[in-house]
């Protein structure tokens, strides 16, 4: 479909990369992989035409229909949302210009033969149109609309008054419903929430076309790809498999590479030990030619550039209470604009809890109430004992004085520290040498993120709030903080959509919808299960209400019921089983909380031989959270396998 013929591209002097060949085919599914400035969003431009190759040839399937989404985009049109999206969708407007033409060609008509031949031409643009489903391409446009977050009451808004992030979403509606062959997308994910991203993801494996995306999202990309390609030390190489598979490979060939590089070095080394002992002896002149020849012939292995890695550990903490944190009947309005209202929360130490959601239901807010940094709010929130406080802000700009340089921040934040501690930490973010010097103004948003990451190290916090602390931040500096935080020993609020980044952090899901809280007293694999159950049963009964009469109706209801009785036979031994495990958990987290309550009283750890029984109880209740968590997911893994086989 679309050819790359030994492509390179030159920038500045400096090859990105060197004699790309590859192809790709009409139902790939393809991750396009590689570091900071390795030529990924090239490759993209390259693919759509936007530019030319240095070298090479870059030759697409005639009348391909390409739709690409860039990393950033601003449209000014004064269009509503909704015609803007429609008039986007350029075989709609064809069929309906053809329309209007042969319609107003038959008006004029003055012989039989021609009024015959137009009246086919008008017939032919019918078929067309029921080709492309064009009498529901309004309905359609609604529901993509929908599923990216919009609600109806923006279907008349001005495009030009929805922000960066809303922008972005519709010029991805714009691509959705092109009907095009190859989708390219660069970052899609970055701003949508979880229930968008669902939702596309759902899509887009429904998709009939190609794939090629450019994503730090390691879930959205094996959810979807099956086809890796890498660019990597300038070249760029296919792979089969999604990305976890891809990653796998990548360390057995990095470390294969590391070692055929030693082998070779010691080679040369032993090589050009024997020139330099006999250059000047006649008897081995002939050897030495020969090793010299073959020091010219050989084809040097290049080590890549790898990329530095930052290094983050959060340093022991101070014991905060057993209840860090309350909160009791919790609202926020600006205005007349009610954000949440009635929030209830009892967070536990030790906790781990992402507060999830779709953008704009107040998960800043409430993490900035939490921050201490909105003040005005109705209800109470309570923080617990020797509870100490730190708050990574979504836009880390904001929180940083844009004159102050680093040693400064970092001094402000931890005055104890002496310049050469500050030195040590601010290294272990790759700031290094007159680095420490730079005013925060002249930083990049990465840079930033790795000052403010730096700043709640220092702080010595019990309790970390974190806004979308993945933003700015590459896949290998993701996975240092992932761990990091799994690690951290205090108490963690977390806002992100980043399901792969969360999945091993977070024990428990607060989530936002609707002005409405609600906990999950289960990992985000558990949250998603209870929304996938919400949405199928949702889709199931608006199917039920869309459907329309047909000659077939009894038999089709006959063959529904006859499906919906053997799902039910297949997975209800199953559901129960899932239902009780449930039960379990929330009967053993109960168990848990109160001997943690237990734990922090005086009579009881002031008694020794009691704090030990106390202690013994609370790690076998823990084990036996663990165990039943565990065959929870298994229960549910199988379940959804049994559901899609009555999908398929």
């Amino acid at each position: 479909m679309v050819d790359f013929n030994n492509v390179s591209i030159h920038f500045t002097g400096e090859d990105l990369f060197n004699s790309a060949t590859f192809r790709i085919n009409s139902t790939d599914k393809i991750a396009l992989v590689g570091s900071n400035g390795s030529g990924k969003s090239t490759i993209l431009k390259l693919t759509s035409q936007l530019i030319k190759p240095s070298e090479g040839t870059v030759t697409a399937r005639r009348n391909i229909k390409i739709g690409y989404l860039p990393q950033e985009f601003i449209n000014t049109s004064s269009k509503s949302l909704f015609d803007e999206v429609r008039n986007s969708i350029r075989y709609v407007i064809d069929i309906e210009v053809n329309d209007r033409q042969l319609h107003a060609k038959l008006e004029g008509v003055t012989t039989d033969e021609e009024r015959e031949k137009i009246i086919k031409a008008i017939d032919d643009n019918e078929n067309l149109k029921q080709v492309y489903s064009y009498y529901t391409i309004d309905s359609q446009i609604k529901k993509v609309l929908a599923g990216l977050g919009f609600k109806e009451s923006d279907f008349e808004r001005d495009v030009k008054e929805f922000s960066g992030g809303w922008q972005m979403r519709i010029e991805l509606a714009k691509i959705l419903l092109g009907k095009n062959d190859l989708l390219m997308m660069d970052e899609p994910t970055n701003h949508l929430d979880i229930e968008s991203l669902q939702w596309l993801i759902a899509f887009l494996q429904n998709y009939d076309g190609a794939l090629l995306l450019v994503s730090h999202d390691k879930y959205f990309l094996n959810k979807l790809t099956t086809r890796t390609l890498e660019l990597y030390n300038r070249a760029v190489t296919f792979f089969s498999g999604n990305y976890d598979k891809y990653l796998v490979f990548k360390k057995e060939r990095d470390a294969q590479l590391r070692a055929a590089y030693v082998n070779q070095e010691r080679k040369i080394k032993q090589t050009e030990r024997f020139i330099e002992r006999f250059r000047y002896k006649n008897t081995k002149a002939k050897q030495v030619q020969s090793r010299i020849k073959q020091l010219d012939r050989l084809d040097k292995i290049d080590l890549p550039d790898y990329e530095s890695k930052i290094e983050i550990k959060f340093p022991d903490v101070p014991p905060s209470g057993s209840v860090p944190l309350e909160l009791y009947n919790l609202s926020k309005s600006y205005g007349d604009l009610k954000v949440f209202s009635g929030v209830d929360l009892q967070m536990n130490r030790g906790d781990k809890i992402a507060f999830l959601g779709p953008n704009g239901a107040g998960k800043t807010t409430l993490a900035r109430i939490i921050a201490n940094d909105i003040k005005e709010y109705s209800g109470d929130m309570k923080l617990g004992h020797n509870t100490s406080v730190s708050y990574y802000a979504q836009e880390v700009a904001d929180s940083l004085n844009a004159d102050s340089d680093l040693l400064d921040i970092i001094g402000e934040t931890a005055p104890d520290l002496t310049p050469g501690s500050i030195r040590n930490i601010l290294g272990s973010f790759l700031f290094s040498d007159d680095d420490v010097f730079k005013k925060i103004k002249v930083l990049s948003g990465g840079e930033k993120s790795r000052v403010a990451l730096a700043k709640i190290l220092v702080t010595k916090a019990n309790l970390v709030v974190m806004d979308e602390p993945t933003n700015h931040l590459d896949i290998a500096s993701k996975d240092m903080l992932q761990k990091a935080l799994v690690e951290f020993d205090g108490s963690l609020i977390i806002v992100s959509h980043d399901i792969d980044f969360v999945r091993p952090i977070a024990n428990k899901i607060l989530e936002i919808k609707s002005g409405k809280a609600k906990l999950y007293q289960g990992n985000i694999d558990y949250y998603l299960y209870k929304l996938n159950e919400a949405g199928a049963s949702k889709e199931t009964e608006q199917k039920s209400v869309e459907s329309s009469p047909s000659k077939n109706k009894r038999q089709q209801k006959r063959l529904e019921a006859q499906k919906r009785h053997d799902k039910y036979r297949a997975t209800k031994d199953l559901k129960d089983n899932i239902s009780k495990l449930e039960q379990q958990v929330e009967e053993l987290e109960k168990k848990k909380m109160i001997l943690e309550s237990e734990l922090a009283d005086k009579t009881i750890y002031s008694n020794p031989s009691l704090a030990k029984s106390k202690n013994a109880e609370y790690d076998s209740v823990k084990r036996e959270l663990d165990n039943v968590i565990n065959k929870w997911s298994e229960l549910c893994e199988k379940l959804e396998l049994v559901e899609k086989s009555f999908e398929s």
